[in-house]
């Protein structure tokens, strides 16, 4: 297998003091996976040109452990078409000869960050061979899984003066800002969000809520008086398991805690680490604001508002104005998809945040059921049935809401089917096979969805309870695919279950 470089990944690998780990992850994990690493012609000639000789001279150095494509491939019609549309700049239609080298098949994936790439490979019908850092760890994770050799732990708070400043993951932030070690010490009596890896400490946030009162004159464009969650450290190591995801939630969580009418952050915006982190943030709803001296100033909205086209964007937010269905899943597959609604009986210890699909907000859910009526922006409740030899009246209950992303029926052929499911859903690819031939009259359909939020454990609705307030009617075949529910009934449950309302977007 053969995966082309791009030009920024080569750069970083190369540069003469590595501050971002995650470059060494991937190059760890395409040696482990036996892929030969390529860099195109005109990734040279952009390396050659760089104003930094140390990089150039390195490269030079290490070029014996890449393979270069000596011939470039000629365009198809649909590529040459693409760049014409889209291609603005020298450095564009170097972007689309890296493409063209996987849409010709001459290698087999590209791995880049660059979102206009990510962009153009969605157009020419490749986005699975087109990878970020981190969904290419996620595709090794989800393909290779007796390489894994570590557990993430599940993420704690942790006072400041209880974990090492010393630590090298945190070099970079040593790097970017100027007393670092004195902050971080200051902070000792507080709290921040961690995970570990065997003492090794792998991401890492801290977050501060702030009044109207607070003084935001460094701040340009000034900053209007808002209760805000200000974002004062976020890192994430990329290990192929969604942590940065995880994060995400955390964050949004903490916003609906405090109430707050916006989520900010200010990053120096250099480097390759922070444009995975701008990028990150960007897919969830964060925009650039202006500037806080040398720091880029980041802002996500959190009022309530509900972007239909892309939920992410207004993400933890739904609408009532849409359709609402129940859900049954069964047990062991609610265990993986949903482990934040784990039941009063299921031990923690099981819970251990080592697959993609546990930590992701945006998961796969895959059905052979009807109706396939869903569309973007519904919401589903999810209906954990009773284990076997269980009395469903009491041990089936409601505990999860998720909204419908994007629906995906009508799938071609097995293959289609395994990479639209494989990097988030709890599946392995044997299993996706099996769920494909089952029943060749009825092939399985694809939701992409967000997980939204957990009912409490005190206030989930078990069947009886379903029954008593008219949400069920208790026939037999009811709960055996989606059922479709009323605005009403869907509030009920939202008030029974005391459930943020906040969410709600009338």
């Amino acid at each position: 297998m053969k995966a082309l470089l791009d030009t920024n990944i080569i750069i970083h690998r190369e540069a003469s003091r590595i501050i971002n780990r995650d470059i060494g992850i991937l190059f760890k994990w395409l040696d482990k996976a036996n892929y030969i690493k390529c860099v195109h012609p005109f990734t040279i000639g952009e390396i050659q040109k760089h104003s930094d000789s140390q990089i150039v001279d390195t490269f030079n150095v290490k070029m014996k452990s890449y393979e270069v494509l000596n011939t470039i491939a000629p365009k198809d019609k649909r590529v040459i078409s693409t760049s014409e549309k889209h291609d603005k700049t020298e450095n564009d239609r170097i972007d689309t000869a890296l493409l063209n080298e996987v849409y010709s098949n001459r290698v087999d994936i590209l791995i880049s960050e660059d979102n206009k790439i990510h962009f153009k490979a969605e157009l020419l019908g490749i986005p699975d061979k087109v990878f970020t850092i981190d969904s290419f760890l996620e595709k090794i994770v989800s393909e290779n899984p007796s390489l894994i050799n570590y557990k993430v732990l599940s993420i704690r708070t942790e006072y400041f003066g209880n974990i090492d400043i010393n630590d090298s993951f945190f070099d970079s932030l040593r790097e970017n800002y100027i007393g670092f070690n004195d902050w971080f010490s200051k902070k000792s009596n507080e709290q921040a969000y961690v995970s570990f890896n065997k003492d090794k400490l792998l991401a890492f946030l801290y977050l501060k809520k702030e009044g109207k009162e607070e003084n935001y004159s460094d701040i340009s464009p000034i900053f209007k008086p808002k209760k805000r969650l200000k974002i004062g450290t976020l890192k994430v190591s990329l290990n192929g398991v969604r942590m940065g995801e995880r994060f995400m939630r955390i964050i949004f969580d903490n916003a609906l805690l405090y109430k707050v009418d916006e989520i900010y952050v200010t990053i120096f915006d250099i480097g390759f680490e922070t444009k995975l982190l701008i990028n990150l943030l960007k897919n969830w709803g964060f925009h650039y604001h202006g500037n806080k001296g040398e720091e880029s100033v980041y802002v996500r909205n959190f009022t309530p508002f509900f972007d239909v086209d892309n939920p992410k964007l207004t993400y933890p937010y739904l609408s009532a104005n849409k359709n609402f269905f129940i859900v049954p899943i069964y047990p062991e597959y609610h265990k993986e998809l949903f482990p934040d609604s784990y039941l009063k009986t299921e031990s923690l210890d099981d819970f251990i945040n080592d697959e993609p699909h546990r930590n992701a907000i945006s998961k796969v859910f895959v059905s052979r059921a009807f109706p396939r009526t869903m569309s973007k922006g519904d919401v589903l409740i999810f209906y954990r049935t009773a284990p076997k030899g269980e009395y469903a009246k009491y041990k089936s209950v409601i505990t999860t809401i998720g909204l419908v992303e994007n629906v995906i029926d009508g799938i071609k052929d097995e293959k289609e089917f395994i990479l639209k499911c494989r990097k988030r859903s709890i599946f392995t690819d044997a299993q996706l096979k099996d769920f494909w031939d089952y029943n060749p009259r009825y092939r399985p359909f694809i939701i992409k969805l967000l997980y939204m939020y957990s009912f409490s454990l005190g206030n989930r609705l078990n069947r009886e309870k379903l029954l008593n307030l008219g949400i069920i009617s208790g026939s037999e075949n009811e709960l055996r695919g989606f059922k479709q529910i009323t605005k009403d009934q869907f509030l009920t449950i939202i008030k029974e279950t005391q459930t943020h309302e906040s969410i709600i977007v009338y």
